[in-house]
């Protein structure tokens, strides 16, 4: 045998844990809710809508969710599958009606019926709207095989959707 590697048997017999596993390290718990939150800007001149305004801990009580479903209570079909096709919808939504969606998705489901709604810029011909629509929920309704109906309010300006400044 090496006589260096003699001299480090010791060493690793004496400090086991170090050399086998990861040590445990403590450290005092912070109880800061910070996910979710918008710092106050020095002029208050950012723009929070409804949505952004109500931090988390809210949810359920001032505002409602953003997916509506019933897969992920306890015995429920598909929660994976759509958690995934929510991602999938909201992904297409904004890419098809670029920069047009003032507000959230917000994504309905009942039974086999999928509902999206939403506040959309005013910026657009009716006609462009038409065909948005149409396009959207025969695409989405070919792809996820179930109805699609969008749900669509519209406003003149984004100034619209503020709710306060930060």
């Amino acid at each position: 045998m090496n006589i260096t590697l003699i001299k480090t048997i010791p060493n690793i017999l004496k400090f086991p844990a170090a050399n086998s596993a990861r040590l445990l390290h403590l450290t005092a718990v912070s109880n800061k809710n910070q996910a979710g939150r918008y710092k106050n800007t020095p002029r208050k001149n950012f723009p929070l809508t409804y949505e952004m305004a109500n931090p988390p801990h809210q949810i359920a009580h001032r505002k409602s969710w953003n997916s509506w479903n019933t897969s992920n209570v306890e015995g429920g079909n598909r929660p994976s599958e759509t958690a995934v096709e929510d991602q999938f919808i909201r992904k297409f939504v904004q890419g098809t009606w670029h920069a047009l969606f003032v507000s959230e998705i917000i994504i309905k489901r009942q039974h086999n019926l999928i509902r999206i709604a939403g506040l959309v810029h005013r910026g657009v011909m009716p006609r462009k709207m038409y065909f948005l629509i149409g396009y959207t929920e025969e695409f989405l309704s070919f792809w996820l095989q179930c109805p699609i109906k969008m749900e669509l309010q519209s406003v003149a300006d984004k100034r619209h959707v503020v709710f306060k400044y930060v």
